[in-house]
């Protein structure tokens, strides 16, 4: 039987920070350990050493996959082999298209993503961009 769920996991710095990020540019929501009514009741449960070495957020419409951040001690060296694309411009073609992705980057410029550049060819256009932690990603 083939698998139709899957999780997006993230190596990072600061799992909740990077998940609240993603949360805003996503729509989705903090999703508290199983057991637990919130995050907070979550960490307070845990040893010190654990605390904060986890996090992750769901898709309310259950629709999307899963994003999982977890705390590693190394920093991000290279680019990413892997990387999302946030898709608002599906559908749209030229000048139409590209203020569409553009509006989501002004959006999220003040989230913390750090704009890349504008790849536009006068039809198909896409702007890469880096999370709070230096992660790539694409607005499509």
């Amino acid at each position: 039987m083939p698998i139709k769920k899957f999780q997006v996991t993230f190596d990072c710095a600061e799992p909740e920070r990077l998940a609240r990020f993603w949360c805003e540019v996503l729509g989705y929501v903090v999703s508290p350990p199983q057991g637990f009514a919130t995050w907070d009741d979550y960490r307070r449960s845990q040893p010190p050493e654990q605390q904060d070495a986890w996090c992750a957020c769901v898709d309310p419409s259950g629709v999307g996959p899963r994003l999982y951040f977890q705390r590693v001690p190394e920093g991000k060296a290279v680019k990413n082999r892997v990387h999302l694309d946030v898709r608002v411009g599906t559908g749209l073609v030229g000048e139409e298209r590209l203020a569409a992705l553009e509006a989501e980057r002004e959006r999220l410029v003040p989230l913390g993503a750090v704009y890349v550049q504008t790849l536009y060819d006068g039809t198909d256009s896409c702007i890469p961009m880096l999370d709070i932690e230096g992660n790539e990603f694409c607005i499509d």
